[in-house]
């Protein structure tokens, strides 16, 4: 509880792909005469923050006091992520370039008049391909700036090119300054070097180390070559149902059990709420392990929640009370 009461005193800067998760919710009675396809008779649609910009939400729902930086295209999800930041209070330091759209992810859940709408397909839009150069060296300007009196910086990398060669040199600057970065990189773990603490889940632990990750002796000895490889002080793997575990060079696995019911409602963004929550508890004096546990707690919370959601600091202190 004393580490969630320092949390508003937390600097954080978020770096990473800035995502619109753009839900349109209808209403399906029949199929198409045209071909085998459900009808959506459309009733509203909602925009929530996304990618990195959801563990902005969460680090800023936590009571930190949040800056994203990443790119926002000049267009409607553009102005609709924009103005979700400006709601939340979260300072934005987005670069805007001719020809770069917002990423975003459209998902259609439709169901029939009575019953819960279910997803049936997702959309994606966004660059295909390497952001411009002049994008990239703003990009890194930005951070750099951004950071300045940063306590702790979150790398979200979702692979959509904001976390490039000129954004990691400056996260790499940043780390043998003393700042904390806690990195999260579904595809490019390997890329990290030298930062504070690194969260793959077991498939993204598995890949970047080319070991199975099927049982936890085989976890472990992922975990301890990911160690070796990035040179992290920590790596938290997190195990879906078995739950996390947190690795600290010298020490023995600390294995944490799925908080709360195993069955989750929706997993959509669990791993932000893990990041920003683990970032926090470090950048207010935890420990590696205290930090898992809160973050293992907030994750255990969010999935219970439908659609992409945040734990506010309030509902974590509400579950951690006897």
């Amino acid at each position: 509880m004393n580490r969630l009461a320092a949390f508003p005193r937390v600097r954080v800067v978020v770096l990473g792909d800035l995502v619109a998760d753009h839900y349109l919710y209808g209403q399906t009675e029949r199929i198409s005469r045209e071909a085998p396809v459900l009808i959506v008779r459309h009733e509203r649609d909602e925009v929530k923050l996304g990618g990195a910009a959801n563990a902005a939400a969460n680090a800023r729902a936590l009571g930190g006091r949040v800056c994203a930086v990443g790119v926002l295209g000049d267009d409607v999800m553009g102005q609709a992520l924009r103005q979700r930041f400006d709601e939340r209070g979260i300072r934005v330091e987005a670069v805007t370039s001719r020809g770069v759209s917002t990423e975003t992810k459209m998902r259609i859940l439709a169901g029939g008049l009575s019953t819960s709408r279910q997803q049936m397909l997702r959309v994606d839009r966004g660059v295909v391909g390497p952001l411009p150069a002049e994008t990239r060296k703003a990009l890194a300007r930005r951070l750099a700036r951004a950071a300045e009196k940063a306590d702790v910086v979150v790398v979200s990398d979702y692979g959509a090119g904001v976390v490039c060669d000129e954004t990691r040199a400056v996260i790499r600057a940043l780390a043998r300054r003393g700042v904390r970065v806690c990195v999260d990189s579904r595809f490019a773990l390997s890329a990290f070097s030298g930062v504070t603490v690194c969260k793959p889940n077991e498939p993204e632990l598995g890949a970047m180390t080319g070991l199975p990750v099927s049982t936890d002796r085989e976890v472990d000895a992922a975990a301890k070559r990911a160690l070796d490889t990035l040179g992290c002080e920590a790596l938290l793997v997190t195990r879906g149902r078995k739950g996390m575990v947190v690795y600290e060079r010298g020490q023995r696995p600390v294995r944490l059990p799925v908080h709360g019911p195993e069955e989750a409602v929706d997993v959509t963004g669990a791993g932000d709420t893990v990041i920003a929550t683990t970032a926090l508890a470090l950048g207010a004096g935890a420990s590696f392990v205290e930090a898992a546990r809160l973050a293992n707690v907030a994750g255990g919370l969010v999935v219970q929640k439908p659609g992409t959601a945040t734990i506010s600091r309030a509902e974590l202190a509400r579950e951690l009370t006897p």
